[in-house]
């Protein structure tokens, strides 16, 4: 272990000094190593200042400039990789649409052949009565179902049905007791 340091040592720092024991040249390399890792960590602060607008006083113009290229394409990046975003919701919208629209087109078409089979019910009830026939079974798959009820229209109150006299069948099929 203390070979591969000494060899790590020479490469970085040069030949250690023949009157200077293995432990104190690896003293003195991990100090030099904290000196400029501390350095750099400073430099890394007055850089992140520097890009927040504090401590611009003592910049020269060369930093300046420099600076605001740095900002200029640290701002293009980011209007880049929101737009980015964008145009990606923006896809993921449309085929969310495009979906919409399909189901909306599916449920037309299905709304329209329920009033075709409707009006086919109705037109084929319509003659069973006529003729005296029974009624044909609609579709199990039908989207509408007619409703079974009688072909007349009561609304309104209607009188004690006790007190109504009537005086024969009705021609018009209104309910005796509706006109006076």
């Amino acid at each position: 272990m203390l070979k591969t340091l000494e060899r790590y040592q020479k490469c970085n720092y040069g030949a250690p000094e023949p009157n200077v024991s293995t432990r104190e040249a690896l003293e003195l390399s991990s100090q030099q190593e904290y000196l400029k890792l501390k350095a750099r960590y400073e430099a890394l602060q007055r850089s992140q200042r520097n890009l927040l607008g504090e401590d611009l006083g003592p910049l020269s113009s060369k930093e300046l400039e420099s600076l605001e290229r740095q900002l200029d394409m640290s701002l293009k990046q980011i209007r880049s990789t929101r737009t980015q975003y964008m145009l990606d919701q923006l896809t993921d919208l449309q085929r969310k649409e495009h979906l919409l629209n399909e189901a909306n087109k599916t449920l037309k078409q299905r709304l329209v052949e329920g009033y075709q089979v409707n009006a086919l019910q109705l037109n084929q009830s319509a003659d069973d009565m006529m003729y005296g026939r029974q009624q044909a079974q609609p579709p199990g798959d039908a989207f509408f179902h007619p409703l079974d009820c009688e072909p007349t229209l009561q609304i309104g109150y209607q009188p004690d049905p006790i007190t109504v006299v009537t005086a024969g069948p009705s021609m018009n099929n209104f309910l005796p007791g509706w006109l006076p």
